[in-house]
């Protein structure tokens, strides 16, 4: 059965077509992750099929248009977050276009997206964090593997698809640190503290031997069949463990990751360091920490000033 991306693109126009082809040809060499690919093919070809649909080439696209199709996101109720998503597929539709020269102009640049309110990302406290991997056991291989995995996300702020990509080779005991391939295919060097090098070198003397099948798989977490683990093996184990350790609310990989932020800053760590070691592309993508140190800020004033 197709899917609404599949049936929009059978209505399409050569123009829309070709401008859609041409795009992805450019997302591709800008390095962009698969599943990033697919969420703009998506939503440009929803937005090609429309202008298909209404006589409106990509050359003839302009901010009145825009705005009809802005309308109609906006009948069908679709969450502000959605709209923004959209949106931000056509800017970069449009700005391969007007670098070809097919455009003048970018015409999504005067469109401006509708405010979305940005949840705080979930903060384990330190005690939190301590009390969850101090609660892995080492007695066997596994324990050994996810007490490794868990202090390794913790101690450089990992994504899952980053912890499962890593490599033997990736990680530099001597140096203290580990290298990552982020989003896009870009490499960075993340330090990692003692306690997390220390669980990586008992799990790989004691642990991940066990669990190797001797075909030689390089990835340095692998699953009890000797392959390379996956996210969603990562998000399962981090729930066993984190009822196991009895700590509340969804705790999930990127939780760590928000927890390993958050604690730098509160420990004084630059926003700029911050923004490098978790592979951010804008520290403005960083600065949610700042707002989610402020909130915490504002509980404890609440909680203590007599005047609050």
């Amino acid at each position: 059965m197709k899917n609404s991306a599949t049936q929009g693109e059978d209505t399409l126009s050569p123009g829309w077509r070709a401008a859609l082809a041409l795009h992805d040809q450019d997302l591709q060499r800008r390095g962009a992750a698969r599943r990033t690919r697919e969420a703009y093919t998506f939503d440009t070809t929803h937005f090609a099929a429309w202008a298909s649909a209404a006589g409106i080439e990509p050359e003839a696209v302009d901010l009145r248009a825009l705005r009809r199709y802005a309308a109609l996101l906006g009948e069908r109720r679709l969450e502000a977050t959605s709209v923004a998503r959209k949106l931000a597929a056509l800017r970069s539709l449009f700005r391969t276009l007007r670098e070809h020269g097919h455009i003048a102009h970018n015409p999504v640049e005067l469109m401006p997206s509708p405010k979305r309110a940005r949840k705080l990302p979930r903060v384990l406290t330190a005690e939190e964090v301590t009390t969850l991997l101090d609660r892995i056991p080492a007695a066997t291989p596994l324990d050994l593997r996810d007490r490794a995995l868990f202090e390794l996300a913790y101690a450089c702020g990992l994504r899952a698809e980053e912890l499962v990509q890593l490599d033997v080779g990736s990680v530099d005991y001597e140096g203290e640190e580990v290298r990552v391939e982020g989003k896009g295919s870009k490499t960075r060097i993340v330090p990692a503290g003692e306690p997390a090098l220390r669980a990586l070198a008992r799990y790989v003397e004691r642990g991940r031997l066990a669990l190797s099948d001797g075909r030689g798989e390089q990835a340095l977490f692998l699953s009890k069949s000797g392959r390379r683990l996956s996210t969603s093996d990562v998000r399962r184990r981090l729930r066993v463990w984190a009822r196991h350790a009895a700590v509340q609310g969804g705790v999930h990989p990127h939780a760590l990751r928000h927890s390993f932020a958050t604690h730098l800053l509160d420990g004084g760590a630059d926003l700029r360091a911050i923004q490098e070691m978790l592979g951010h592309a804008s520290v403005s993508t960083t600065q949610i920490y700042t707002r989610v140190e402020s909130a915490r800020l504002k509980q404890a004033y609440e909680r203590a000033h007599p005047r609050a």
